[in-house]
Protein backbone atom coordinates (compact mmCIF):
# COMPACT_ATOMS: atom_id res chain seq x y z
CA UNK A 1 0.00 0.00 0.00
CA UNK A 2 2.78 2.43 0.89
CA UNK A 3 4.53 1.63 -2.38
CA UNK A 4 1.38 2.45 -4.32
CA UNK A 5 0.88 5.71 -2.45
CA UNK A 6 4.54 6.62 -3.00
CA UNK A 7 4.24 5.87 -6.72
CA UNK A 8 1.14 8.05 -6.99
CA UNK A 9 2.75 10.95 -5.18
CA UNK A 10 5.84 10.70 -7.33
CA UNK A 11 3.67 10.76 -10.46
CA UNK A 12 1.92 13.87 -9.14
CA UNK A 13 5.27 15.42 -8.23
CA UNK A 14 6.69 14.82 -11.71
CA UNK A 15 3.46 16.08 -13.34
CA UNK A 16 3.67 19.26 -11.30
CA UNK A 17 7.29 19.77 -12.32
CA UNK A 18 6.43 19.23 -16.00
CA UNK A 19 3.51 21.68 -15.77
CA UNK A 20 5.74 24.25 -14.07
CA UNK A 21 8.42 23.83 -16.73
CA UNK A 22 5.83 24.14 -19.50
CA UNK A 23 4.39 27.32 -18.00
CA UNK A 24 7.86 28.85 -17.76
CA UNK A 25 8.81 28.02 -21.33
CA UNK A 26 5.65 29.54 -22.83
CA UNK A 27 6.25 32.93 -21.22
CA UNK A 28 3.94 35.11 -19.15
CA UNK A 29 0.23 34.54 -19.54
CA UNK A 30 -1.54 37.21 -21.58
CA UNK A 31 -4.27 37.74 -19.01
CA UNK A 32 -1.80 38.69 -16.29
CA UNK A 33 -2.38 42.15 -14.83
CA UNK A 34 0.03 44.96 -15.67
CA UNK A 35 1.08 45.31 -12.04
CA UNK A 36 1.98 41.64 -11.59
CA UNK A 37 5.50 40.48 -12.30
CA UNK A 38 5.86 37.78 -14.96
CA UNK A 39 5.87 34.24 -13.53
CA UNK A 40 9.46 33.70 -14.67
CA UNK A 41 10.62 36.63 -12.50
CA UNK A 42 9.17 35.21 -9.29
CA UNK A 43 10.67 32.57 -7.10
CA UNK A 44 8.58 29.45 -6.49
CA UNK A 45 7.98 30.51 -2.89
CA UNK A 46 6.66 33.93 -3.93
CA UNK A 47 4.42 32.40 -6.59
CA UNK A 48 2.85 30.00 -4.09
CA UNK A 49 2.43 32.83 -1.56
CA UNK A 50 0.69 34.95 -4.21
CA UNK A 51 -1.70 32.11 -5.04
CA UNK A 52 -2.49 31.52 -1.38
CA UNK A 53 -3.28 35.17 -0.68
CA UNK A 54 -5.57 35.38 -3.71
CA UNK A 55 -9.24 34.68 -3.29
CA UNK A 56 -9.77 31.11 -4.49
CA UNK A 57 -12.89 31.36 -6.66
CA UNK A 58 -15.20 28.56 -5.67
CA UNK A 59 -18.88 28.26 -5.07
CA UNK A 60 -21.48 25.60 -4.50
CA UNK A 61 -24.49 25.50 -6.78
CA UNK A 62 -28.04 24.60 -5.79
CA UNK A 63 -27.48 21.12 -7.23
CA UNK A 64 -24.62 20.51 -4.77
CA UNK A 65 -21.88 20.91 -7.35
CA UNK A 66 -18.73 22.91 -6.72
CA UNK A 67 -17.21 25.11 -9.43
CA UNK A 68 -13.56 26.20 -9.48
CA UNK A 69 -12.12 28.76 -11.91
CA UNK A 70 -8.77 28.13 -13.61
CA UNK A 71 -6.06 30.38 -12.19
CA UNK A 72 -3.63 32.42 -14.31
CA UNK A 73 -1.00 29.67 -14.05
CA UNK A 74 -3.39 27.22 -15.74
CA UNK A 75 -4.17 25.15 -12.63
CA UNK A 76 -7.22 24.77 -10.40
CA UNK A 77 -6.95 25.53 -6.67
CA UNK A 78 -9.39 25.26 -3.80
CA UNK A 79 -9.55 26.23 -0.16
CA UNK A 80 -9.96 22.85 1.49
CA UNK A 81 -10.61 22.34 5.20
CA UNK A 82 -8.34 19.73 6.71
CA UNK A 83 -9.12 18.81 10.31
CA UNK A 84 -11.20 22.00 10.41
CA UNK A 85 -8.39 24.28 9.19
CA UNK A 86 -8.21 26.04 5.79
CA UNK A 87 -5.51 24.83 3.39
CA UNK A 88 -5.07 26.24 -0.14
CA UNK A 89 -4.51 23.21 -2.39
CA UNK A 90 -3.78 22.44 -6.02
CA UNK A 91 -6.46 20.13 -7.45
CA UNK A 92 -4.44 17.30 -9.02
CA UNK A 93 -6.69 14.85 -10.85
CA UNK A 94 -3.60 12.79 -11.77
CA UNK A 95 -2.57 12.15 -8.16
CA UNK A 96 -4.10 9.24 -6.31
CA UNK A 97 -3.68 10.74 -2.86
CA UNK A 98 -3.19 13.87 -0.81
CA UNK A 99 0.23 15.48 -0.32
CA UNK A 100 0.75 18.29 2.17
CA UNK A 101 3.60 20.73 2.56
CA UNK A 102 5.14 20.98 6.04
CA UNK A 103 3.51 24.39 6.58
CA UNK A 104 0.06 23.16 5.54
CA UNK A 105 0.42 20.07 7.75
CA UNK A 106 1.17 22.40 10.67
CA UNK A 107 -1.86 24.53 9.75
CA UNK A 108 -4.01 21.38 9.78
CA UNK A 109 -2.76 20.53 13.26
CA UNK A 110 -0.68 17.53 12.22
CA UNK A 111 2.42 16.65 14.20
CA UNK A 112 5.39 15.49 12.14
CA UNK A 113 8.89 14.47 13.06
CA UNK A 114 11.75 16.92 12.63
CA UNK A 115 13.74 14.95 10.08
CA UNK A 116 10.98 13.30 8.06
CA UNK A 117 13.62 11.00 6.52
CA UNK A 118 11.29 8.22 5.35
CA UNK A 119 11.39 7.80 1.57
CA UNK A 120 7.85 8.24 0.25
CA UNK A 121 8.68 8.38 -3.45
CA UNK A 122 11.26 8.90 -6.15
CA UNK A 123 11.64 12.11 -8.17
CA UNK A 124 13.90 13.60 -10.80
CA UNK A 125 16.28 14.76 -8.07
CA UNK A 126 16.26 11.42 -6.27
CA UNK A 127 14.43 10.22 -3.19
CA UNK A 128 11.42 12.21 -2.00
CA UNK A 129 11.25 12.21 1.77
CA UNK A 130 8.30 12.76 4.00
CA UNK A 131 5.95 11.09 6.40
CA UNK A 132 2.65 9.21 6.15
CA UNK A 133 -0.25 10.65 8.15
CA UNK A 134 -3.98 10.04 8.61
CA UNK A 135 -6.34 13.00 8.20
CA UNK A 136 -9.29 13.17 10.58
CA UNK A 137 -11.48 15.14 8.17
CA UNK A 138 -11.19 16.67 4.68
CA UNK A 139 -13.91 19.06 3.45
CA UNK A 140 -14.46 20.77 0.11
CA UNK A 141 -17.81 22.32 -0.75
CA UNK A 142 -20.70 20.09 0.31
CA UNK A 143 -18.53 16.98 0.60
CA UNK A 144 -16.40 15.69 3.45
CA UNK A 145 -14.46 12.49 4.12
CA UNK A 146 -12.88 11.08 7.27
CA UNK A 147 -9.81 8.96 7.90
CA UNK A 148 -7.99 9.60 4.61
CA UNK A 149 -4.30 8.73 4.26
CA UNK A 150 -1.92 11.48 3.16
CA UNK A 151 1.77 12.26 2.90
CA UNK A 152 3.53 15.26 4.41
CA UNK A 153 6.48 16.14 2.18
CA UNK A 154 9.80 17.19 3.66
CA UNK A 155 10.22 19.82 0.94
CA UNK A 156 7.91 21.72 -1.37
CA UNK A 157 5.47 24.57 -0.91
CA UNK A 158 2.28 23.43 -2.66
CA UNK A 159 -0.16 20.89 -1.23
CA UNK A 160 -2.03 18.60 -3.64
CA UNK A 161 -5.57 17.23 -3.45
CA UNK A 162 -5.78 13.96 -5.38
CA UNK A 163 -8.17 11.13 -6.14
CA UNK A 164 -8.42 9.70 -2.62
CA UNK A 165 -10.72 12.68 -1.99
CA UNK A 166 -11.83 13.71 -5.51
CA UNK A 167 -13.22 10.22 -6.16
CA UNK A 168 -15.87 10.94 -3.51
CA UNK A 169 -17.55 13.21 -6.09
CA UNK A 170 -19.72 11.49 -8.74
CA UNK A 171 -18.02 13.46 -11.54
CA UNK A 172 -15.06 15.78 -11.98
CA UNK A 173 -15.29 17.71 -15.24
CA UNK A 174 -13.30 20.48 -16.84
CA UNK A 175 -15.49 22.75 -18.94
CA UNK A 176 -13.31 25.42 -20.53
CA UNK A 177 -11.71 27.37 -17.68
CA UNK A 178 -13.93 25.84 -15.02
CA UNK A 179 -13.71 22.61 -13.10
CA UNK A 180 -17.05 21.30 -11.89
CA UNK A 181 -17.19 18.76 -9.06
CA UNK A 182 -20.61 17.07 -8.72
Amino acid sequence: MRGLIALVFMTAFVATLVAELASRTTGPIATQSATAAPASDKSETNRVADLRTGNSPQFTNDDGSLTLDREADGHFYADVRINGNPVHMLIDTGASGIALSRDDARTAGLATSIGMNEIVGEGADGAVRGEYVKLDRVELGPLSASGLDAVVLNSGQQSLLGQSFLSKYATVQIEGDRMVLR
